[in-house]
């Protein structure tokens, strides 16, 4: 199975499936010298894991991670870094009423016909089980950017037809004390519900990852097939059940003129800035020293406890019924993956407009 790498220059390499040993990540390309936080690894891997809330899936893993290259005395080496994450909670018989059967709207037909040896268990390296490696990998591009300033945040703006507030502020947006990552408590109890009833249901329902970058210096990106948001989106539909993804003014500027969506520039005292953010903090692919942000779309889980008309391995019509532990959304748990997704396009950039300057 090719393309499991991503990056130039501060690159990963994901390895491991979702009921093997465990899940790991290679990263090369990492200068010497930086020094690692171990606590915050471990502290975005608990922000991660499953089992955490009776709103994710009840898959209990404790994610503790292990280094087994490139670090001496909480600093890299300058070597190939690898972070092996054990998988301790596999329950595979869970899944044996799958071993012949294809979800629908799942990896399994596509995998299955594809390759011939499709793994069952959670999906394989189809499952989202994958991503606790990439979200160590990117608390290790966190640590590399630390003294950028440079601020990724993340948070769940809409959850089925929950929308937060448009006119929160920077203040409100960080202050987030719930399970569902989202800023806005009065709609985290009507997502919090929304999650409950499905799960009555037996049922799924998807949402919206917002996510703001701050303090991102002017210049990252390459023109053309380098563009910031051609890597962003590289790396953000690489995620599980990712459907779609805009900057800025996004779809809505479809349907407006050039004058009322073109950013235009203001001086600031002697600094200059645009009056409004409609590119999403990027102009011709780099950063113009706004805030980038951008949204994320995900769509429902595709496991669900409902009967679903299918077929089997033999290409036989079949009734699915699927059991086994599953998140009802995956939404909050996927804002910790997107901001660490986040900070590896980051990191990778940043080391590139080092290397062309």
């Amino acid at each position: 199975m090719a393309s499991n790498s991503f990056g130039d220059i501060f690159r990963i390499t994901s390895f491991g499936e979702s009921h093997g040993s465990g899940i790991g990540v290679v990263i090369d390309g990492i200068p010497a010298g930086i020094s690692i936080d171990v606590t915050l690894i471990q502290q975005r891997l608990d922000e991660r894991k499953p089992g955490s809330s009776g709103l994710v899936s009840p898959r209990k893993e404790d994610d503790k991670f292990q280094f087994l290259s490139g670090i001496f005395e909480e600093k890299s080496t300058g070597a190939p870094m690898t972070i092996w994450i054990p998988n301790t909670n596999q329950k595979p018989e869970d899944y044996n009423a799958l071993q012949q059967v294809f979800r629908p709207s799942h990896a399994d037909f596509t995998y299955h016909h594809k390759y011939g040896n499709r793994d069952h268990r959670g999906g394989g390296r189809a499952s989202a089980r994958i991503t606790a490696a990439w979200v160590a990998a990117g608390a290790v591009a966190e640590c590399l950017l630390k003294h950028t300033h440079i601020e990724v945040l993340s948070y769940v703006k809409q959850l089925f037809t929950h929308q937060i507030p448009e006119n929160l502020s920077l203040d409100q947006l960080k202050q987030i004390q719930n399970p569902l990552y989202c800023p806005h408590p009065e709609t985290a109890l009507l997502m919090q519900q929304a999650i409950e009833q499905a799960v009555v249901e037996k049922d799924s329902i998807g949402g919206i990852v917002a996510t703001q970058i701050f303090n991102c210096p002017i210049g990252l990106g390459e023109p053309v097939f380098g563009k910031f948001q051609a890597k962003i989106g590289q790396a953000i539909f690489s995620l599980n059940a990712v459907k779609g993804l805009q900057f800025g003014g996004g779809f809505n500027m479809s349907s407006k003129k050039g004058s009322e969506v073109n950013d235009e520039w203001i001086l600031s005292g002697s600094s200059f800035q645009t009056k409004t953010n409609n590119s999403g903090g990027l102009q011709g692919g780099i950063s113009n020293g706004m805030p980038i942000n951008f949204d994320v779309a995900f769509k429902p889980t595709a496991t669900i406890g409902k009967p679903q008309q299918t077929i089997n391995t033999e290409g036989e019509s079949t009734i699915l019924q699927a059991k086994g532990r599953h998140d009802p959304c995956v939404v909050p748990r996927a804002v910790p993956i997107v901001r660490a997704l986040t900070w590896l396009v980051l990191a990778d950039l940043w080391l590139l407009a080092k290397i062309n300057n």
